[in-house]
């Protein structure tokens, strides 16, 4: 049995993008059940403006979200870490640090939709199939009774989630 909430960290290089978007989605859909952060390993210091677009329109207040570090969740006085995701391919390839908590870890690789060059237009359709994507595992993890699921059986299925649609 985990303590609640159970803590998730999404992570990525720059954490602008993807994982914003995982620490969004995952703390709303998931309130009351998830408490959701995010991190990178080089953070770009703020979060993408297609990001807080996109947030803005689904009535997501941006105001807490920023680019930062992801030794911000290690040391003492660090939030524990439950689970900890990478959400693009950099990220899953680099040397994590320790997170307080020994977290599970998993693997939900996507596009970067910061990537998308072209008009306003582009870039936020970009970033509305991210969230498509997100939302099918966030959707997933959220129908897993993970409170009680032992260690391997959610690693297990965060892996299956981790090879659902748009997969990169």
């Amino acid at each position: 049995m985990r303590e609640p909430p159970f803590s998730v960290l999404v992570l990525c290089t720059g954490n602008s993008a993807r994982s914003i978007l995982g620490e969004a989605m995952l703390g709303t859909m998931g309130a009351g059940r998830i408490v959701a952060y995010s991190a990178g390993s080089r953070p770009k210091g703020a979060p993408h403006p297609g990001a807080l677009r996109l947030l803005a329109r689904r009535g997501i207040d941006t105001a807490g979200f920023r680019s930062k570090s992801w030794d911000a969740f290690t040391g003492p006085g660090a939030p524990r870490v439950d689970l900890a995701i990478t959400v693009c391919g950099n990220a899953a390839g680099e040397a994590c640090p320790v997170f307080a908590g020994a977290p599970l870890k998993a693997h939900w690789g996507l596009p970067d939709p910061a990537d998308v060059t072209g008009d306003e237009g582009a870039v936020d359709a970009a970033f509305e199939q991210t969230w498509d994507w997100l939302e099918l595992r966030a959707r997933a993890l959220l129908d897993l009774p993970f409170e009680t699921m032992d260690d391997a059986a959610l690693a297990a299925e965060l892996a299956r989630i981790g090879r659902m649609e748009g997969a990169a």
